[in-house]
C-alpha cells in the first residue's frame, strides 16, 4: 500500500505549488481563516492562565485537523488520482508563497513612490511589527526579514511535512503554525497558555528552517553563495528564535545586507543580534531582490520535496516486489 502513497504526494506537492504560484490564496473562504475562527472560539472556552490548558487546546486543534485529513486520505485508499487531487488541494491551501511576495511588493511599491504612510499602513499584513514610527529603511528591513522567515514557514516547511506525512502532514503543520501566530506570544495572556503551541511550532519548523537556509545558499547565485553560507553558519544561532534566524541569516548573506537589530512589537522592544553586520543596510530595492530569492528557494524546495517523495515511492515499490 505504501508504494501507492508517495507518487500521489509528489504529484500533489507539485500541482499545489503550481496552483499557489499561479493563483495565490483564495480571496474569500480560505480554509486557514476558517480554522483560525474555530480555534479562536475554542480558545475563548478553554483559556486559563496555565500551560496545561494551552496544551489541551493545542492538542485538540492540531489533532482534529490531522485526524480529519487522515480520514479523508484513507477514504480514498486505492484511488491514486483522488489522493493526488486531495494532496494538491491541501498543498494549495497551506502554501502562502504567492501572497507573501504580493504583500512584500505592495509595500515596496509604496516605498518606491515615496508613500511611507501607505507602506506603514500595509506592513501589519506582513508582520506583527509596530510600523508607526518606522523609517523607510526600517520598513524595508522589516519586509526583507519577513520574506525570509515566511519563505520557511509559508513554503518550505509545509512542503517538507507534505513529503514526510502526506496530506495529514501538510494540514497539521499549517494548524501548528497558525496556532503559533495566534497564541504563541510572550504576552501576559499567552505566556503560559500559548507555551505548547509555540514549542510545537519550534519543533515542527526545525527541519524546514534549515532546509530553507541550505536552499537559499544554493539559490544565491555563484557570486553570493560563499557569503550566504558564511553568514548563515556564523549568525543564525544568535537569533532568539531557533528557526527564524536560519532563513534570515542566509538571506542576509545572499542579498549582501544587514538584518536584525532593534525591533518593536506593540509595547515590547527587542534588541536582536545583527545578521551580516559587515554588510550595508537594507534599501527599498532589496525588497524585490528578496522576493525573487524567495521564489527561487520555493522552486528548489518543491523540486527537492517532490523528488524525495518520488524516491520513496520507488524504494517502496522495489521493496514490495522483493517481498513478493
Amino acid at each position: 500500500m505504501r508504494a501507492t502513497i508517495a507518487p500521489t504526494i509528489a504529484l500533489g506537492l507539485a500541482a499545489g505549488y503550481a496552483a499557489d504560484a499561479a493563483f495565490g490564496d483564495p480571496r474569500r473562504g480560505h480554509p486557514v481563516a476558517g480554522f483560525g475562527r474555530a480555534a479562536g472560539a475554542l480558545e475563548r472556552r478553554l483559556w486559563r492562565d496555565r500551560r496545561a490548558a494551552g496544551t489541551v487546546f493545542t492538542a485538540l486543534c492540531v489533532g482534529t485537523v490531522a485526524g480529519a485529513a487522515l480520514a479523508a486520505d484513507r477514504a480514498l485508499r486505492g484511488s491514486g488520482p483522488g489522493r493526488a487531487l486531495l494532496a494538491g488541494a491541501a498543498t494549495w491551501t497551506v502554501l502562502g508563497g504567492a501572497s507573501l511576495v504580493r504583500e512584500a511588493r505592495t509595500i515596496g511599491a509604496a516605498l518606491e513612490s515615496g508613500d511611507l504612510a501607505a507602506a506603514r499602513q500595509r506592513l501589519p499584513y506582513l508582520c506583527g511589527r509596530d510600523p508607526r514610527e518606522l523609517t523607510e529603511q526600517q520598513v524595508a528591513r522589516a519586509v526583507v526579514e519577513s520574506v525570509a522567515e515566511n519563505t520557511a514557514d509559508a513554503v518550505v516547511n509545509a512542503l517538507v511535512w507534505g513529503a514526510v506525512a502526506g496530506t495529514p502532514g501538510l494540514l497539521a503543520f499549517r494548524a501548528v503554525n497558525t496556532l503559533d501566530a495566534m497564541v504563541g506570544h510572550r504576552s501576559p495572556r499567552y505566556l503560559r497558555f500559548g507555551w505548547a503551541s509555540a514549542r510545537l511550532d519550534d519543533v515542527a519548523g526545525w527541519p524546514g528552517a534549515r532546509l530553507t537556509a541550505l536552499l537559499t545558499v544554493a539559490a544565491a547565485g555563484p557570486g553570493r553563495r560563499g557569503d550566504a553560507w558564511r553568514v548563515w553558519r556564523r549568525d543564525a544561532g544568535t537569533h532568539p528564535s531557533p528557526n527564524a534566524g536560519q532563513a534570515e541569516a542566509a538571506f542576509a548573506g545572499a542579498l549582501g545586507v544587514r538584518l536584525g537589530g532593534t525591533l518593536r512589537y506593540g509595547e515590547q522592544v527587542q534588541h536582536r543580534a545583527v545578521l551580516g553586520a559587515e554588510a550595508r543596510p537594507v534599501r527599498t530595492g532589496d525588497i524585490e531582490r528578496a522576493c525573487m530569492l524567495s521564489r527561487r528557494v520555493g522552486l528548489l524546495a518543491v523540486l527537492a520535496t517532490a523528488g524525495a517523495a518520488a524516491v520513496r515511492a520507488g524504494a517502496a515499490s522495489w521493496a514490495g516486489r522483493e517481498q513478493g
